[in-house]
């Protein structure tokens, strides 16, 4: 791990996969896949929102901004909401992704208050970040300030009794089998009250 910063390890897993560009969304193709999918001529869904075929079809090829009472219209026709006429459409296709971490199999990356074995490590462009945590700190005062990050994070006590400390709230202990779930920008360090280095599992969402 580079330095000694737990963080590190986020933000080197965060850059080593490219940013993924996204579309705006064309409402005029979206009402278009939408009507198709239902096997609707411009005609039957034209009746089935209320609205004249001439609207539909200028709304569908660009020539239109419709009104908002238009969109609830072509919402309540087509049996979705107003925002899923602007949600795009998941992928059809299937990447069948998939990689395995053997025990003991994973990267390790040690700091002076943790010991983290990076899962899934070959898994690029991960959109989250797994990893087994022994905790080796056992008191908040070997932490050099609080650790924060982008997105949102998960932990889950696998042997051991932890404690965890956050920004805006008091201090948790936690043991075998107890989780918790927050938002990564606010600082927050973890220590172990066993005899035993306590282990975690820590997952860090990348988007």
């Amino acid at each position: 791990m580079a330095g000694s910063d737990p963080k590190s390890m986020i933000r080197i897993a965060r850059e080593s996969g490219a940013d993924t560009p996204v579309a705006p969304l064309n409402l005029g193709e979206r009402v278009r896949e939408l009507r198709k999918a239902r096997g609707w001529t411009l005609e039957q869904a034209a009746g089935q929102a209320g609205l004249a075929r001439s609207t539909l079809s200028k709304i569908e090829n660009g020539q239109m901004s419709p009104t908002y009472e238009a969109l609830k219209k072509l919402a309540e026709g087509l049996s979705i909401t107003v925002p899923q006429l602007f949600t795009p459409p998941s992928k059809a296709q299937v990447s069948g992704r998939m990689t395995t971490t053997k025990a003991g199999e994973g990267q390790g990356h040690a700091t002076a208050t943790y010991e983290h074995e990076l899962l899934a490590a070959q898994m690029t462009r991960k959109q989250m970040l797994p990893y087994r945590a022994r905790i080796r700190a056992r008191d908040i005062d070997e932490f050099n300030g609080w650790v924060r990050h982008d997105g949102e994070e998960f932990l889950y006590v696998l042997t051991g009794v932890i404690r965890l400390y956050s920004e805006f709230y008091e201090p948790v202990d936690l043991r075998r089998g107890d989780s918790a779930y927050y938002d990564a920008s606010m600082g927050h360090n973890v220590i172990s009250l066993s005899d035993e280095d306590a282990t975690i599992l820590w997952v860090t969402s990348l988007v």
